[in-house]
């Protein structure tokens, strides 16, 4: 697909999220405790999550025809295509059910496994970030690219803690404490793909987290690569795309962040 064509699409995605992102805003404060599961360990839901879903399913099915679907509440259409929606129609839903305002709506198109545009609507400042395949990166019309500083102990990082699986926390602690040390500062937001999409316009430097699903991280990362940013799996490869493991930055920083976590996570 050329990159006018992914351009439009992109344009017409967003239209969609927008309207998801505006009934997530009017059920702020509205979701009742009966109302909330925990499909796992500290993995919450509630109907605002459904519904965002059902509503991003159905206004971007029609643009590209028999495209498949991988969503975070499982509402997967089984169709073969080459072309596949990420949707998470609600991350960072425990910020949302604790009033506390940083959550979004990511979703990315894939292509026979690479990405071709990604979306990032964080909700409560109305900031919807964007990208697709050659047109760079954008936020509110505005192009951005992350802030290319190369000396760690200039730069704020984010990360996400574990909150399931604990069985690398011994390397994740080394991290801390390196960063901690080394670097004006960590902080965690609890939505991935809004991590992201701040290292790709600069108010982040780097982002690094591990356990992750691949609806997390689909639209942010590519919003990072078509920013100019470097995005990698802690063994600086490709694999990041399952989100097990994912490390974001500048292109300046890379190398010494890449150096730092593999050192820590001893790989």
């Amino acid at each position: 697909m050329e990159s006018q064509e992914l351009e439009t699409i992109c344009g017409q995605a967003r239209e969609v999220v927008a309207l998801a992102a505006t009934f997530i805003r009017e059920q702020i404060g509205m979701v009742a405790s009966e109302d909330i599961e925990e499909k796992g360990l500290h993995d919450l839901v509630s109907y605002v999550d459904t519904t965002s879903e059902e509503m991003l399913v159905a206004g971007l099915g029609p643009l590209i025809q028999d495209a498949t679907f991988l969503t975070e509440e499982g509402m997967s259409i089984m169709l073969v295509s080459d072309y596949k929606w990420i949707i998470d129609p609600l991350d960072g839903t425990t910020n949302f059910l604790h009033g506390l305002p940083c959550f979004s709506i990511s979703v990315a198109l894939e292509y026979k496994g690479e990405y071709q545009l990604g979306i990032v609507y964080e909700i409560n400042q109305d900031e919807c970030f964007y990208a697709w395949k050659g047109g760079g990166a954008w936020l509110n019309e505005k192009r951005i690219k992350p802030r290319e500083v190369g000396d760690l102990h200039q730069c704020l990082l984010a990360t996400g803690f574990p909150f399931h699986d604990y069985s690398r926390m011994e390397s994740y602690l080394k991290a801390l404490e390196v960063f901690m040390r080394n670097t004006r500062g960590l902080r965690r937001f609890g939505s991935a793909a809004v991590d992201l999409a701040y290292v790709a316009c600069g108010r982040f430097d780097a982002y690094f987290e591990y356990r992750l699903n691949p609806w997390d991280i689909a639209a942010g990362a590519f919003i990072v690569l078509e920013a100019g940013g470097k995005v990698s799996d802690f063994k600086g490869g490709s694999t990041f795309q399952d989100g097990s493991e994912i490390l974001a930055s500048s292109a300046a920083l890379y190398p010494e962040m890449l150096s730092k976590v593999q050192e820590a996570f001893k790989v």
